[in-house]
């Protein structure tokens, strides 16, 4: 659904054209032991990145907000404001959006999932080719609202998960905090300790690249999602759908997920239209309008602005998807694309690894 060709700025001719003159000759290593080494340290790697998710999730997530937030960060440096005041700004403006957003569709959301229980005889009706699987789930709805140790055993999971989101979301905010107050220090460190001048520019190279590219990715794609979401809310009010804030906001996150999220999108709109409306035009006009928003910034606006010769194999970022969803869940589908679009950066300007970056592309 989402757009198979949106693109990600990973290039930028000025920044490659010394690195690839140094490393033309630069090859792929075809030493066994090595292919084996580097495969054996892949997995080794996710291995890790699996078990220890509570500590690397965060520590990924607010890598990639620090990128985000960079330029901002030097637009107020250069107001001459401290780092440490910027760096908290930031994040308080930041997260206080997220927070007041979620306040807002808490009560719309949880007015919706009251009605369920009872709209799912008449839905059932409408529906008749998925007569079985709205029984089982409306059998275990019941199930839910009989069992007193059903309702014990469920709010102690929710009490769980609501303890470890709270965990890792304090984790965040403190690395990102100091992540955004350290500034370039950790690059500065580095390039102190290369020994050869062309590694040193490499590295600083690679990192311009990373930071100017995903950030200017991210805020493209935040922007973008975050008129799909007002437009989407316009349209669901103007349908009688109601709720205008709470399907925004949907619309907002979902689109952060390429491909299945769009997707998950029209799924949803087309099930609360189900729910509130008589007529089967009705019911399945809010679903269409969504798509139709989300084809013309998914096919018009967001290439046009990211520029279509920037782009990654759009199977690689299905896959990706899946992969880091199963790995870290939702966190995980909404980096990675981006964490994607780090690696092909890297691949392209490090010699051994440019036909791996060429693998990644469109």
């Amino acid at each position: 659904m989402q757009d198979q060709t949106t693109p990600i700025p990973v290039n930028t001719p000025t920044a490659q054209t010394d690195i690839k003159g140094e490393l033309e000759e630069a090859r792929l290593p075809l030493d066994p032991r090595t292919i084996i080494q580097a495969c054996l340290l892949v997995l080794a790697s996710l291995a890790i990145a699996y078990v220890a998710a509570d500590i690397i999730l965060p520590l990924v997530l607010a890598f990639v907000l620090k990128l985000l937030f960079q330029p901002v960060m030097r637009q107020l440096e250069r107001l001459r404001l401290p780092r440490s005041i910027a760096a908290l700004l930031m994040i308080f403006v930041f997260f206080g959006l997220f927070v007041g957003l979620g306040a807002a569709v808490a009560g719309p959301a949880t007015e919706w999932a009251t009605r369920l229980p009872e709209a799912l005889p008449r839905l059932q009706e409408r529906l008749s080719v998925l007569s079985r699987p709205i029984q089982t789930f409306q059998s275990f709805m019941q199930q839910i609202g009989a069992g007193g140790g059903a309702n014990v055993d469920i709010l102690g999971a929710a009490f769980r998960g609501t303890q470890h989101f709270a965990s890792g979301f304090f984790e965040t905010i403190l690395i990102l905090y100091f992540l955004l107050v350290s500034g370039d220090t950790f690059l500065r460190r580095m390039v102190e300790i290369l020994p050869r001048f062309s590694d040193k520019r490499q590295v600083v190279t690679l990192s311009q690249q990373i930071e100017e590219n995903i950030s200017i990715y991210l805020a493209t794609i935040t922007v973008m999602n975050g008129l799909v979401g007002l437009a989407t809310g316009l349209t669901m009010w103007a349908t009688g759908l109601g709720d205008p804030i709470l399907w925004g906001v949907v619309a907002f996150a979902l689109n952060f997920v390429p491909i299945i999220g769009p997707f998950f999108g029209v799924a949803l709109f087309a099930f609360a239209g189900l729910l509130q409306f008589d007529t089967m035009l009705a019911a399945f006009l809010p679903a269409g309008l969504y798509l139709v928003i989300h084809l013309i910034e998914g096919e018009i606006v967001t290439p046009m602005l990211l520029a279509r010769r920037f782009t990654l194999n759009p199977v690689l970022i299905i896959l990706a998807l899946i992969f880091w969803f199963w790995l870290w869940g939702a966190p995980g589908a909404i980096l990675a694309v981006p964490m994607l679009a780090i690696l092909k950066i890297i691949c392209d300007g490090v010699g051994p690894l440019n036909n791996i970056g060429r693998f990644l592309e469109a």
